[in-house]
């Protein structure tokens, strides 16, 4: 009698064991991927191969609707702080993402720059950067900034870029520039290489040099991960770059921060491609 009470208790107490690591891995790292063929990480129909995450929801919950699919277009509402998260990490890949800005703003940004974000090389706890994000490397879509890269983590030397910089900063972050000096940052952007020096954090703001279309048509955005370097393409142009990036796999993030923006393509291409 007293064996078998003892081999119930292993068995369960292994069952609880077992549970919590699938829980941790589901919520933590996925084994990357290296893209060898062309990926469409958006099938026109669904959100397959991703799920929501919001600010102060478990994940998979996203009862408002934020992210949807309309008329063959992923729309994200920008009603609640998040991201769509894709289920499997990649490394090495060439992605491409096609956007345009909605009209509706939100969260108290209504009067503010529209803003939203590609976080790639995407690791850790859902959440875990300001209760909406994984900690991750951001290629900016905002108004004014689209090509920024942002350091999305703890402001240790785990997350963190290098990057090739002008002398001058602009609103205090470094500015690249292709022959610049070397800077390294675990905590803010990078501005890209066109960013107006006079940006407000208004609607509709359009700087001197900005690369994106007039608001409503589409626009193209391109990464090059390889390795630990990041290569950003605004509609084509080269806007900026990275090296030294920690992560360098992961998964991907879209985020929802406070405007309503629509997707709609979402590609991974091998590198070679």
């Amino acid at each position: 009698m007293i064996k078998r009470f003892l081999d119930l208790l292993f068995f369960f107490l292994l069952g609880i064991l077992l549970n919590e690591t699938i829980l941790a891995q589901d919520q933590t790292d996925q084994e990357p991927q290296t893209v060898t063929e062309t990926l469409e990480l958006f099938n026109g129909q669904d959100l397959s191969g991703w799920y929501p995450f919001l600010k102060g929801r478990q994940p998979g919950e996203d009862p408002n609707g934020v992210f949807s699919v309309q008329d063959g277009l992923i729309r994200v509402s920008g009603e609640e702080f998040g991201c769509i998260t894709t289920n499997n990490a990649f490394e090495n890949y060439r992605i491409i993402l096609e956007f345009k800005w909605g009209e509706k703003t939100c969260l108290g940004r209504e009067l503010k720059a529209r803003d939203s974000g590609l976080l790639i090389h995407s690791v850790g706890k859902d959440g875990a950067f300001g209760g909406s994000w994984k900690y991750s490397i951001e290629c900016n879509i905002i108004e004014g900034g689209l090509g920024d890269f942002i350091v999305v983590g703890n402001q240790s030397d785990d997350y963190s870029i290098s990057a090739n910089a002008a002398p001058e900063k602009v609103e205090g972050c470094f500015v690249w520039q292709k022959d610049g000096q070397p800077q390294t940052i675990n905590a803010g952007r990078i501005n890209w290489f066109g960013r107006d020096p006079d940006w407000k954090d208004i609607k509709d703001f359009r700087g001197r040099n900005d690369l994106d279309r007039p608001h409503g048509d589409w626009n193209k955005i391109e990464l090059i991960a390889q390795n630990d370097k990041i290569d950003i393409y605004v509609n084509d142009i080269l806007v900026n770059q990275c090296f030294n990036a920690k992560p360098s796999a992961g998964q991907i993030q879209i985020q929802s921060e406070g405007a309503e923006i629509f997707f709609r393509r979402i590609t991974l291409l091998p590198l070679e491609n």
